[in-house]
C-alpha cells in the first residue's frame, strides 16, 4: 500500500502530484540480476548492502528568491545533521542580483523534527556593501567536539579587490548561535580558495580518524581541486593534497582539464573519494573522480578516473555515503541544468544501480546532501537540498526528505 504523502502548501510549486508518481513508482522492487550478485559477492568476501527501495516521503521550498527582506536571489544550498542531530541548511542570500559577485549574507534555517518544520530565516556575517563579498563555502560538523563550521571567501573573484581570504564562524550550541569570522590567511596563505560548495568530513576510520576535511578549487587559471585539514578540531588548517588543472596557471579552453567544484566522502576502509565538476568537459561531459588514500594530504594523478555514467552539465554536486551506500544528486544531462537526480551505489561508487529517482525533471542547480550517521538512532533518511525552478535555478531552494529502507 502507497502511503498518504501530504499535500504540499501552495506557495511551492513542486508539484504534488510529482512526488505521488515518484512514491508510488518506488513501491516497485529494485532487482539486481542474481549472476552479477554472485561473483560480487565472491570477489568482496563479504555480504553486499542491503537493497534499498528509496521513497520521496515530502518536499517543500526553503527558500524563495526576492521574497525575504532585501535578499534578490538565494543560492548555494548547503545541509548538515547537528551534533544533536538537528538538521541545518544554509544558502547564500545575495542582495542585489543573482551574480556570484556583489553583497551578501549568510542565510541559515534549522529543523528539530527532522525537516517537517523549520525555524524563520536567520542571516549571518553581513558583508555590507562589498563588490566581491562572501562566497559559501562548506559546512562542517565536529561530531568529536559537538561544533558546528561554516567556512566561505570574501573576494573570490578579485572583482575591484586584490586578496582573497577563506573565513571561519563557529558554533558551539547546535547553530544556535556562531562566533566572528575567523581569518584562516596566516595558515593557509592568501592565494584564493573556495571550498566547496557542499559539505567537509571529519575521518571515521583510519588513517587520521578524526581529521576535519575540507576540499574546494581555485581560480580559474589556477583551477583544480585543492584540501585543507585540521587535526585538532578546527583550531589550526593546513594545506593538503592537490590536483591541478592543466594547463596550470594560464586561462582554460574547451576540454582542457579543469576538475573545479567538489564533494569529498569517505568510504569503510578510509579512502576519501572526491566527486568533482568536470569543467571544461575534458574526456566526457561527466564527473572526475580522485581517490587519497592518506587523508587528503595527497591527490595523485594515478587516482584520477572520470565517471561516464554520472553525465553532469558542469555543477556542484551532492555525495555521501550511509550503510556502504553511496548516494549521488545531481542534473543529469550533459548540457542543461535540468532533471535533478538521485543515483546510489552498492560498489564504493564502481558502478551505479539502474534504478534512479528524479527528483524534479525541470531546471535544477547545485545540490547538497546529509545523513544522521547516529547508528544507535536506526534513522534511515537521507536529506537533500538543491537550486530549483520553473524557468530558472534561482527561483527557489527546496529541501527534500528521501526514506532509503
Amino acid at each position: 500500500m502507497v502511503p498518504s504523502l501530504p499535500p504540499l502548501p501552495p506557495w511551492c510549486f513542486s508539484g504534488a502530484g510529482l512526488t505521488r508518481k515518484v512514491a508510488v513508482a518506488l513501491q516497485q522492487p529494485l532487482l539486481l540480476p542474481g549472476l552479477f550478485l554472485l561473483p560480487l559477492f565472491l570477489l568482496r568476501g563479504t555480504a553486499l548492502p542491503a537493497e534499498i527501495k528509496p521513497l520521496v516521503e515530502s518536499e517543500q521550498l526553503l527558500w524563495i528568491s526576492g521574497m525575504v527582506g532585501h535578499v534578490d536571489t538565494f543560492r548555494i544550498p548547503l545541509i548538515a545533521v547537528t551534533p544533536r542531530n538537528n538538521l541545518i541548511a544554509v544558502a547564500e542570500a545575495r542582495k542585489h542580483s543573482s551574480a556570484d559577485i556583489g553583497a551578501k549574507f549568510i542565510a541559515v534555517r534549522t529543523s528539530t523534527d527532522k525537516g517537517e518544520t523549520w525555524s524563520p530565516t536567520t542571516f549571518l556575517d553581513d558583508d555590507g556593501s562589498k563588490t566581491d563579498g562572501l562566497n559559501l563555502g562548506v559546512i562542517l560538523v565536529d561530531e568529536e567536539k559537538d561544533l558546528i563550521f561554516i567556512m566561505y571567501t570574501i573576494c573570490a573573484h578579485y572583482y575591484h579587490c586584490n586578496v582573497s581570504s577563506t573565513l571561519l564562524i563557529e558554533s558551539h550550541d547546535d547553530g544556535r548561535t556562531w562566533s566572528q569570522p575567523r581569518n584562516l590567511s596566516e595558515m593557509i596563505g592568501t592565494k584564493m580558495f573556495a571550498p566547496g560548495p557542499g559539505a567537509g568530513i571529519q575521518k571515521r576510520y583510519n588513517p587520521k580518524k578524526g581529521r576535519l576535511i575540507v576540499c574546494g578549487h581555485g581560480t580559474i587559471e589556477e583551477d583544480g581541486i585543492f584540501c585543507l585539514f585540521s587535526d585538532d578540531h578546527g583550531k589550526t588548517w593546513k594545506n593538503g593534497g592537490s590536483l591541478k588543472g592543466i594547463p596550470f596557471d594560464q586561462p582554460k579552453k574547451f576540454f582542457d582539464f579543469n576538475p573545479d567544484e567538489n564533494q569529498p566522502y569517505e568510504l569503510s576502509d578510509g579512502t576519501v573519494v572526491i566527486n568533482a565538476r568536470n569543467q571544461n568537459f575534458y574526456h566526457c561531459h561527466c564527473r572526475i573522480i580522485v581517490k587519497s588514500f592518506d587523508a587528503c594530504e595527497s591527490l595523485p594523478i594515478e587516482n584520477v578516473i572520470f565517471d561516464e555514467t554520472l553525465i553532469d552539465p558542469a555543477v556542484a554536486a551532492g555525495v555521501l555515503v550511509k550503510d556502504d551506500i553511496v548516494f549521488f544528486s545531481n542534473p543529469a544531462n550533459p548540457m542543461k541544468r535540468i532533471n535533478l537526480t538521485l543515483r546510489w551505489s552498492y560498489d564504493n561508487g564502481k558502478s551505479w544501480v539502474k534504478d534512479k529517482i528524479m527528483i524534479w525533471p525541470g531546471p535544477s542547480g547545485y545540490s547538497s546532501m546529509t545523513t544522521s550517521n547516529n547508528t544507535s538512532s536506526n534513522e534511515q533518511y537521507i536529506y537533500l537540498v538543491f537550486e530549483k525552478g520553473l524557468n530558472i535555478i534561482t527561483e527557489s531552494i527546496s529541501f527534500v526528505k528521501i526514506r532509503i529502507k
